[in-house]
């Protein structure tokens, strides 16, 4: 593709997932309490899309059991979006029952949903043990109810160049599965370097046939760090005009599917970098840097974030 007619944003949102993306991989059980803490210094922060929490089976996920506790105890705030992820019906249903419930007293409620597939069929089995066909059959009756009821939804596509199971993705791949959720009705489709294989010459080679079947602003990028690529390969979207990128503050999380894997790029070190570029976030840095410090103390551990380390 032609960049030469592509504009690099002048504002992006920061979809920030640590709540539930960087959460869900702690081994170190985190209160309700300390999660709603988290997020409340998120909103502080300037932080407007934050994903809360999972509804997701509890023993699969144990560090997600208290998700609707977690939307119980946030209070609604003018601008801002808390998200759930809901891999089926039933996860869904239980999103919006907790929502409803908690609406009728004040708080707050599951505002948008997320479902994910996989580009790879062999992450496919192994994530949720189906293919990626049985896996967008599964999100069909959860569109049609969020549809009904008026619930945005986001897609999530896995290992978007690279898998551990099947080596590289080809970008036919990529493009199917995103088409297919947009099709279905999600209105974003944010792209996973799951295992963090990726290098800007990867995401060249997928967003230029990509972009001929999908528009830039239905688009975000989900960079993993493992290989300390992750800023490269934002930036390398940020020059095709993609202006959402998914972050986790104090870096949280990891991956269980690459050895010594360094999980999600910190929001602190892609916030540090946006507004070193001019590119307006409208998160404040170092209230976005308490935060992150504030949780990594409740994990005992130092932050993941090079951008905080730095500045102490």
């Amino acid at each position: 593709m032609d960049l030469s007619n592509m504009a690099t944003p002048s504002t992006v949102k920061l979809v920030e997932v640590g709540p539930r993306d960087g959460l869900q991989n702690e081994t170190s059980a985190v209160s309700t309490a300390d999660k709603i803490n988290l997020i409340n210094a998120l909103v502080d922060a300037g932080v407007r899309y934050i994903e809360a929490g999972s509804f997701v089976s509890p023993r699969s996920v144990p560090q997600m059991a208290d998700s609707d506790q977690v939307f119980a105890g946030l209070s609604p705030v003018p601008g801002v979006t808390y998200a759930a992820l809901t891999p089926n019906l039933k996860g869904f249903e239980r999103a919006i029952q907790s929502g409803a419930s908690q609406s009728r007293a004040g708080q707050s409620r599951a505002m948008e949903v997320a479902v994910f597939a996989s580009a790879s069929e062999g992450f496919s089995q192994k994530n949720i043990n189906c293919s990626i066909a049985e896996s967008l059959t599964r999100f069909e009756p959860l569109m049609r109810a969020a549809s009904e009821q008026g619930i945005a939804v986001r897609g999530y596509v896995s290992c978007v160049v690279g898998c551990p199971y099947d080596g590289t993705v080809a970008p036919e791949q990529t493009i199917a599965v995103s088409r297919a959720l947009l099709e279905m009705g999600c209105y974003e489709i944010s792209l996973g370097d799951t295992i963090g294989v990726g290098t800007p010459g990867h995401f060249k080679r997928l967003l230029d046939p990509l972009l001929t079947h999908i528009a830039v602003d239905k688009l975000a990028v989900h960079c993993h760090d493992t290989y300390g690529q992750a800023l490269a390969n934002i930036c390398t979207a940020l020059e095709y005009g993609i202006a959402t990128v998914d972050a986790s503050v104090a870096g949280l999380g990891g991956c269980p599917y690459a050895l010594n894997a360094t999980g999600n790029v910190a929001s602190e070190d892609v916030v540090y970098m946006l507004h070193g570029m001019g590119i307006s976030t409208g998160i404040d840095l170092d209230k976005l840097i308490a935060a992150g410090q504030f949780i990594s103390a409740v994990l005992g551990k130092p932050t993941n974030s090079k951008v905080a380390r730095a500045k102490g």
